[in-house]
């Protein structure tokens, strides 16, 4: 029911620890909010589609992780085209373009397992205060839940489609939403049925 974003692979950027992975991810994604220079920004957009091609992630399946987003990114384009200019438009929206795109990459040259598991070590010092499982099981459900519900979007527009309501984004909305909510109601039960602790969180039991 659960598919994965995991693509199989032998290459040096799969072999990399979840953990400097996402460490490298904060890293990068706080910088570019520093650098101001469209050309320093153009030139990481260009290491990270290459990081692409260097992990064997094939072109079309690197555009895929733009797509959802597309729509937003012409928005910001043309609200700072015409409020700032053309220059500072490309730079916020390459900007973003950077940061979709390389945490993309680590999702998918990544084992869901592996990355909750590397969270889980590295919110460890912090068991004290959080309830470290619990926060790594919500990561790992997050992340399985983005390609399921993008599957069942497709699948119901594919279903409008050939009874001619593509067009009508309720005819859409409204069965993706049912079907997500009856998914997680099944999670919720199997979670449930395996006995994961729904008492309040006390750092003294929870260990």
């Amino acid at each position: 029911m659960l598919s994965g974003l995991y693509i199989e692979g032998t290459t040096f950027f799969h072999r990399i620890g979840p953990g400097k992975k996402i460490l490298s991810l904060v890293l990068i994604g706080t910088g570019l909010f520093f650098i101001r220079d469209l050309t320093i920004i153009a030139g990481c957009f260009a290491v990270i589609v290459s990081l692409y091609f260097t992990a064997g992630v094939p072109a079309k399946i690197m555009l895929r992780q733009l797509r959802p987003a597309a729509i937003l990114l012409v928005i910001i384009f043309i609200v700072q085209y015409f409020s700032n200019s053309l220059e500072l438009a490309t730079l916020i929206v390459l900007r973003f373009a950077c940061l979709i795109l390389a945490a993309s990459l680590i999702t998918l040259t990544t084992r869901t397992s592996d990355m909750v598991e590397g969270i889980e070590r590295g919110l460890k010092p912090l068991h004290k205060i959080l309830p470290v499982e619990r926060v790594s099981l919500t990561i790992s459900l997050c992340i399985r839940f983005i390609p399921t519900i993008q599957a069942i979007t497709e699948e119901v527009k594919e279903a409008q489609y050939a009874r001619g309501l593509s067009t009508n984004i309720f005819a859409i909305a409204v069965p993706v939403i049912i079907r997500t909510l009856k998914m997680a109601d099944e999670i919720s039960e199997a979670i449930y049925a395996r006995s994961f602790e729904t008492e309040p969180y006390h750092p003294d039991l929870d260990k």
